[in-house]
């Protein structure tokens, strides 16, 4: 028989609900707190000033793309292959589409900084560099290089014509890594290729039939050397390996060590993080593509380390873009469609080993098949602009699978405030971070004095 003493009427659901209590107390306190910060819970960042162009940014735009009438077809076609419904996305792979130019606009509109001071990034437009060609660096990422107080754009340049192997996979032989200079994240000028192919050699790994996509480039203090880190692949992509190749200019050239399988697990999308402490990380796509995999690499920047951390196991994400703000890691990725649009995610944890938590889409704009395909692009890489608290550049490609070298760059405004939209499997179900937001623009620009914050 069970007694209950004196003075310890105290059930079980007291004990829950009390607990329940202090985690609503403790969600409430932390919304206040970002408040005072200057982040509102609709997700718009005060950031002490009123500007007129970071209110812009934080508008909701919409995007209005109608579908052609479809096509005419034979009785015999007809009866031959029943209809199936054509959706925005097939009308975006189909090179023959009525309302191609929508996603991929002629040269007429391209942007031409020499020609034009006004700032304005279009997403989808040809954007031209400084000798007026068509910048080439896919699936790159940026370098901020104090000693020069320059930028430094890193990427793949596939200007040549794309191939397809039986399986209908688009591929451009390697040219190389191209490079672009800029002071002001504009106005580009052609650095040249700072790793170029080999021609003749078919055993080495930078062989113009093999693969190398999603070129990254960090500093090294304590070697004094720039150190890129790319995916390294064969035609058939079977290979799945990561190089590495360095040099002492952020311009090149750049000298390639070697490749392998890290940790001894397939890689094939990749990217390197360097966190303020200086340590820095490989993250990959391994497991088929089936889950992340995340470690530190050694001092010299030159290799991982024995360190691994299995992160979004069995989400089949890819195209990893990390960034941290407020001593918080953020991480946006892309589901695992070929190269066709998906839907972005967005993961959030307070050690860059993890646990990482899934927050939901970052997109935002006023239609929903925009929202559902990343606006029609790819994340590569997340741009850290500290003169703006909370302010990123999101950095994308709107892949062209019928011609890649004609696939175009979607730099988007990335705004970190409120409350995230999904609750947490690691939080009690409360959000305690802010939420990722990416606004769609078919124009737009940074705030005065954003163009030269040092990064």
């Amino acid at each position: 028989m069970n007694r209950i003493l004196p003075g310890c009427r105290c059930s079980l659901s007291n004990v829950v609900w009390s607990l329940v209590g202090c985690l609503l107390l403790l969600h409430i306190y932390t919304l206040i707190s970002n408040q005072k910060d200057g982040i509102d819970t609709k997700g718009v960042i005060q950031a002490g000033n009123n500007h007129p162009v970071f209110r812009e940014l934080t508008e909701v735009e919409e995007e209005n793309i109608q579908m052609p009438p479809p096509r005419k077809r034979s009785p015999r076609a007809a009866k031959r292959r029943p209809k199936r419904t054509v959706t925005l996305i097939d009308q975006f792979l189909d090179e023959s589409s009525q309302i191609r130019h929508l996603f991929f606009p002629d040269q007429k509109t391209a942007i031409d900084p020499m020609k034009n001071d006004s700032f304005y990034y279009h997403p989808g437009r040809i954007w031209l560099d400084t000798d007026g060609s068509p910048i080439q660096a896919h699936g790159g990422g940026i370098l901020y290089d104090e000693r020069s107080a320059t930028y430094y754009w890193y990427g793949e340049y596939k200007d040549g014509p794309t191939y397809h192997n039986k399986k209908g996979a688009a591929r451009v032989d390697i040219i190389g890594v191209g490079c672009y200079s800029s002071k002001d994240l504009w106005t580009w000028k052609n650095e040249g290729i700072v790793l170029p192919a080999e021609e003749t050699n078919e055993t080495h790994d930078l062989h113009k039939f093999n693969v190398l996509e999603r070129p990254k480039v960090i500093y090294n203090e304590r070697t004094r050397k720039y150190v890129m880190w790319m995916h390294i692949d064969d035609a058939n992509y079977t290979r799945a390996s990561v190089g590495v190749a360095v040099s002492a200019s952020p311009t090149g050239p750049f000298d390639y060590l070697y490749s392998k399988r890290p940790h001894g697990f397939d890689s094939r999308d990749m990217s390197v993080f360097k966190d303020d402490d200086g340590v820095a990380y490989l993250i990959y796509s391994s497991g088929d593509n089936s889950e992340l995999h995340i470690g530190p690499l050694n001092e010299e920047y030159l290799d991982v380390t024995t360190v691994l951390r299995r992160i979004l196991v069995g989400q089949h994400r890819e195209a990893p873009a990390l960034f941290k703000h407020k001593g918080i890691y953020y991480m946006v990725t892309s589901g695992c469609t070929g190269w066709a649009p998906n839907e972005a995610l967005v993961h959030a944890a307070e050690s860059i080993m993890g646990p990482w938590e899934t927050m939901g889409n970052p997109c935002i704009v006023g239609n929903k098949i925009f929202r559902l395909t990343t606006f029609f692009s790819q994340g590569t890489f997340v741009i850290p602009l500290p003169g703006f608290p909370g302010l990123f550049i999101f950095m994308a490609d709107r892949w062209n699978p019928a011609d890649l070298r004609d696939s175009r760059y979607v730099w988007l405004p990335l705004l970190v405030g409120g409350v995230a939209d999904q609750p947490f499997e690691f939080n009690f179900g409360f959000p305690l971070w802010s939420r990722v937001s990416i606004y769609w623009h078919k124009r737009w620009r940074l705030p005065d004095g954003g163009w030269n914050a040092k990064m």
